[in-house]
């Protein structure tokens, strides 16, 4: 792999503590991983946090960065730790403690796609597996950690928005018949990756575009907030969780007739986030 596996686009003006990142919306998938697969084109997009980085594409224009990953989610996965490695995937490999994500197929190197359908037509190698942590997941948090540490440098403070998708029928069949499900889910590990003031203000800046808004159920946040959110040190980090069929086709991974309108109600809620951030610097330098 030449190129690195992200894009970063920073601000022309950085004046906020925010920073957006899309860590499963990658959608160059390296030619010899789809030989390697026994999932069509089509189906192997099925992990896909697809379009996410377009929705939020303008936060460099409010004044924060936007980190987006390139390499998809199938071939690894950055919110997972890099030791999250699966020994019924990879050669060569002594099963360790049991953790019920690798289990299910769902480590580092993903065993499987969406509904637990296999990618591989048998295993890979213990070095192959080394080579796509070193080559993809280590770049994307070396970038994200130097981000973070930046703005600590910066503005004291540093606040991660790790921007995913949910698949509509997984949120409509937990919420129970005659309820409205959540359009938006907010993960901050049930308070411990970040203060509950700025969670209030993010969760007011989705309501105020007229979304329904959970928090932590079902989606809490995985190993990025688990990792990022250190509100000790002021640093802190909220998992989004949208739904896809607010603004994609499922099916068929594509945009559906509303995306463009919701990538703009998407642009006021990130203008809206990416001002907390920039008032909470301003009040802290007075």
């Amino acid at each position: 792999m030449t190129k690195l596996p992200y894009q970063l686009a920073m601000p022309v003006d950085h004046s906020s503590s925010v920073i957006f990142a899309s860590p499963h919306s990658g959608r160059i998938y390296p030619a010899s991983f789809l030989r390697s697969s026994v999932l069509d084109e089509r189906i192997i997009r099925t992990s896909e946090d697809a379009f996410v980085d377009l929705l939020f594409e303008e936060v460099p224009k409010f004044g924060s960065p936007l980190l987006s990953a390139s390499v998809p989610r199938a071939y690894l996965d950055l919110n997972r730790n890099a030791d999250e490695l699966d020994a019924a995937l990879i050669e060569d490999m002594e099963t360790k403690i049991h953790n019920p994500r690798v289990a299910s197929g769902l480590g580092v190197v993903p065993r499987v796609v969406a509904n637990g359908r296999g990618i591989y037509r048998g295993k890979i190698s213990l070095k192959e597996a080394h080579k796509r942590i070193s080559e993809v997941w280590r770049p994307y948090h070396d970038c994200l950690q130097s981000l973070m540490k930046q703005n600590i440098s910066e503005f004291g403070e540093s606040i991660l928005i790790d921007c995913h998708s949910m698949p509509h029928e997984a949120i409509e069949s937990i919420h129970h018949a005659g309820k409205p499900h959540p359009d938006v889910v907010l993960g901050d590990r049930f308070g411990v990756a970040a203060n509950s003031d700025f969670v209030d203000r993010t969760e007011a800046a989705f309501s105020k575009a007229g979304l329904r808004v959970a928090r932590n159920s079902p989606f809490a946040g995985a190993f990025i907030v688990q990792h990022y959110g250190r509100p000790s040190r002021n640093q802190h980090a909220v998992q989004i969780e949208i739904d896809r069929s607010l603004y994609m086709n499922e099916k068929m991974i594509r945009p559906n007739g509303n995306f463009i309108a919701f990538r703009k109600l998407m642009s006021q809620v990130a203008a809206d986030i990416i001002d907390t951030g920039r008032r909470k610097v301003s009040l802290a330098a007075e």
